[in-house]
């Protein structure tokens, strides 16, 4: 049974437009690089169909690139050596994406510590704080900013399973987050 954080009911939606992704650990690994460049391509992917409905394409793709960007940064970040799956749908005024990669079980506990303070506190004072924070040591590296800037900035809403992935000693970890356009 996962264990959930965040929002419950993010993936409801009716989808029209669907991309799956897969980013493979392999020889060359996965990097940084591939974030920006996995981020771009579902940006421009899903732009036309916007362009058709009304909606300002720019603004659409920068929230969509830049949501899935800092998800994608998270799991390459913080992930056990393994494959990232991506899947990311348009329908209903909203984009949805979800990521899913296994982390290791202490990992696991040390974000869950994170997403409970940062689901407890209103997102915008909590953004200010750590980014004060963050001026002050910037070697800080798990201050959750880019998770507050989504849903403070953009209105993205965010939910986390953390599930046992058998006999590896992992942790699935699938994270979901939606943005109103």
């Amino acid at each position: 049974m996962a264990e959930v954080f965040g929002s419950n009911d993010i993936g409801q939606q009716d989808q029209a437009h669907v991309c799956n992704l897969k980013l493979t650990e392999g020889e060359l690994g996965i990097s940084w690089h591939h974030c920006s460049l996995t981020s771009d391509f579902i940006g421009d992917f899903f732009v036309a169909s916007l362009k058709a409905s009304g909606h300002d394409a720019n603004e659409a793709r920068h929230g969509i690139s830049y949501m899935v960007n800092e998800l994608l940064e998270n799991s390459v970040k913080f992930r056990a050596p393994s494959d990232i799956s991506v899947r990311a749908a348009l329908g209903d005024g909203t984009f949805l994406v979800t990521v899913n990669n296994l982390i290791r079980p202490e990992t696991a506990e040390r974000f869950k510590a994170l997403l409970t303070e940062l689901l407890a506190r209103d997102p915008g004072e909590l953004l200010i704080e750590r980014i004060e924070q963050n001026a002050a040591d910037p070697n800080s590296s798990s201050s959750g900013l880019g998770l507050l800037t989504l849903m403070n900035d953009y209105g993205a809403q965010l939910s986390w399973a953390f599930e046992d992935a058998g006999d590896k000693g992992l942790v699935r970890l699938e994270t979901q987050a939606a943005l109103p356009l």
